[in-house]
This record gives structure tokens, sequence and C-alpha cells, in this order.
């Protein structure tokens, strides 16, 4: 893949063969970062769990503390009065089995997350084919199946992240934006790393996170250090 004079230029900013502390190499990415849109802060962490063992896959959520910065549509699957729950909660979609034919027929994927009620979950089901590959299938670990549909919401719209484990056993979360302040990236970062350490497997061993790199949609890879959590 050939880069542009700006990336190569930004590449040069960074040291691949060091490990930078965190608050270093979030100050590094900020710098580096070029493009002419507010580009998204990524985290990339590299663990030593093996995913095809169930008990050894990672999955959950975390407030970030500082938000995203990103306007997040949530869809919520109710009935009842969890429906005008949702709604007065600041839900952008609400419905129920009228929506399958529209998600599923129609292609209509206006939203980003999905929050479904327990005893909906047999009809969210049938949406499994089109939401799952793509990450948006409602889970109780994630506090996306729950009766609580007002928390769910609010948590989501505060700055609600989910984190899992890829194929390759990599973590991809974003933590803000580029715009944000030094000190919010840092908050949010932490708060991932404090979340995704007390989810680490009891039946691993070896070390945990491998590697965790950061990086900006556009620009180039900073290493953190692990050095601390071995």
């Amino acid at each position: 893949m050939k880069h542009g004079k700006k990336y190569r230029e930004s590449v040069k900013l960074v040291d691949r063969a060091v490990q930078y502390e965190p608050a270093d190499a979030i100050a590094l990415v900020k710098k580096a970062s070029t493009a002419k849109f507010d580009e998204t802060v990524e985290v990339h962490i590299r663990t030593g769990c093996d995913g095809r063992h169930a008990e050894q896959q990672i999955r959950g959520a975390v407030v970030l503390p500082s938000g995203t910065g990103k306007t997040v549509k949530v869809l919520v699957f109710a009935k009842g009065t969890k429906l005008d729950e949702a709604q007065a909660a600041g839900a952008d979609y609400v419905g129920g089995e009228e929506l399958i034919p529209k998600i599923q027929n129609e292609g209509w994927m206006d939203f980003d997350v999905v929050v479904a009620t327990p005893d909906m979950m047999g009809v969210v089901g049938r949406l499994g084919r089109v939401l799952g590959p793509k990450g948006l299938m409602p889970n109780p670990k994630a506090g996306t199946v729950t009766m609580d549909v007002t928390k769910a919401i609010a948590d989501i719209k505060a700055g609600k992240i989910e984190y899992r484990l890829d194929k390759s056993n990599i973590i991809h979360v974003p933590i803000g934006k580029v715009s944000f302040t030094e000190e919010a990236l840092m908050e949010n970062y932490q708060a991932l790393i404090d979340a995704i350490l007390k989810a680490r497997p009891s039946v691993l061993k070896g070390q945990f996170l491998r590697s965790i790199t950061l990086a900006s949609t556009m620009g180039p890879g900073v290493k953190v250090s692990t050095a601390k959590y071995v």
C-alpha cells in the first residue's frame, strides 16, 4: 500500500523500536494525526488468549469517562411499557417484530447499537445472520440484553463501548477523537485497560496483554509499554 507524503512525515515522529508510556503514546498519536477530519483514536490489544476455547473468550463493555466523541444511534427491541420507557430514555428507534422485515429484507441498518429486553430475544434471534457478523447482536455480557433499558441507553449515549476478541485474539476499541485533550484520552485509555485486566480469563497461563498499539484512523501505530502488566 502506497502512503502519501503526510503519512510518511508522521511516521518519522514515531520510533518503531520504542514502547512508549501511555501518556507519551497518546501525545504522539495526536501529533502524528494529519487528516482533515477528526480522526478516531483506537487501541489494539494483542492478548495471550486462545479464543477457540470458550473459557478464554473475552467480551464485555465499559463506559468511557470522557465519552467517544461520536453520536450513537440506539435501536431498542421491546414491548409494552418498555417501549415507552425506551423512547423516554432517548432511544433513536424503538419497536418489535415489525422491524424484522425492514432490517432483513430492506437492509435498514441506520443504528450503531441494538438493545433488547430478554423477552424480545426470540424475535431478535431471527436477525442473527444480519446482526451477528456486524457485532450488533444484543448480549447480556455487554449489558445490551436487559430489562433496565433506561440505564442501557444512558450508558451507551454517555460513551459505553464494547470490547471482544477477534479471530486473531486481538481487541480493537475506539477511545475517543484526536480533538480530545490528552487528559481525556488518557482517562478513557485507563478505564478500558482496567476493564480488560479485570476480564482476564482465570484459566490463562502466561502473559495476558502481549502488545498494545495506539493509532488514529489514518496515522501510524504507536507501541505502548506492557512491562507493568507482565
